[in-house]
């Protein structure tokens, strides 16, 4: 289940930047990285559904406002580190605004199909979570739900972001899963995880499968609203199918005023192929055989 990463230079580009301003322990304050660069950085509070922040330009000059009305400060971070992906991606200032002068309003946090939003993002998360610092961040972290929780407070980060760039830089196979109700917004899953043979993807507005605590926990909206926890033992065929039927853990909590529910799969051990040749030819060789 091999796939190219094509927006993998924004993250590079992102890392760069950071190792470039000598900057070696978390968090990132991207407001004061735009600061420094003459950028003014406003609070408002937007209102627009999905609108996260917007970048200005007025000549040579630039601006960036985010929203406040999540009162999140972790996506407050992730929003003007989008902008900021849009100021510092080669073309993306002359895509997304037109002429000399004018605003760009975004739409942060991986919803977006746009190829500039995405980028944007892709940048945002490793701004925030490069990986010379992340990586061993990761190895104190724990596991499950936990682990991005610490990672959360550590870098000053939203759950949704650290959650899936959790993904992207752990070498365990863990899948994270954001979904509304019965439907899953979307997955992400690491690469040890995308690796394995038999498992299918889990498709953005595809179903949740109806016997996980997910499913369960999203039938009750205050869950999601107040920030409600679970923890609970799942199955891979439940979530990806495949013909291996075995235990993970599932932890599961509500995004508050964001309305989303967040999935955490781990403790996936998937069998080695010799393990499972093993242990088919112990089950043929304890097959009693009969006589006709």
């Amino acid at each position: 289940m091999t796939t190219t990463d094509h927006y993998a230079f924004a993250s590079t580009a992102a890392e760069q930047i950071i190792k470039g301003m000598g900057i070696v322990s978390l968090p990132i304050d991207p407001k004061a990285i735009a600061r420094d660069r003459e950028i003014e950085v406003v609070a408002k509070p937007m209102e627009n559904e999905g609108v996260s922040g917007m970048l200005v330009r007025f000549g040579n000059n630039f601006a960036i406002a985010y929203a406040t009305h999540l009162q999140n400060e972790g996506f407050e971070n992730f929003s003007v580190s989008h902008e900021l992906g849009h100021y510092f991606l080669p073309g993306h200032a002359d895509a997304v605004i037109s002429g000399d002068s004018g605003a760009h309003l975004s739409r942060a946090g991986f919803s977006s199909t746009n190829k500039f939003e995405i980028e944007a993002d892709r940048f945002a998360a490793s701004f925030l979570m490069p990986r010379h610092l992340f990586y061993p961040a990761i190895q104190q972290a724990g596991c499950g739900l936990g682990a991005i929780e610490n990672l959360a407070m550590l870098c000053k980060t939203s759950l949704h972001a650290t959650a899936i760039r959790y993904t992207q830089c752990t070498r365990e196979p863990v899948a994270i899963i954001i979904s509304r109700g019965g439907t899953i917004d979307h997955c992400f899953m690491s690469p040890s995880l995308k690796n394995i043979e038999g498992i299918d993807w889990l498709k953005k507005r595809g179903g949740v499968p109806r016997n996980t605590t997910t499913y369960t926990f999203n039938q009750v909206e205050d869950n999601v609203l107040h920030g409600v926890r679970m923890q609970a033992t799942s199955n891979v065929q439940e979530w990806f199918g495949g013909r291996r039927s075995i235990e993970i853990s599932e932890d599961v909590v509500g995004l508050g005023r964001y309305g989303k529910t967040l999935t955490v799969l781990y403790d996936i051990n998937i069998p080695e192929p010799e393990d499972e040749e093993d242990e088919e030819a112990l089950i043929e060789s304890w097959t009693p055989r009969f006589k006709r």
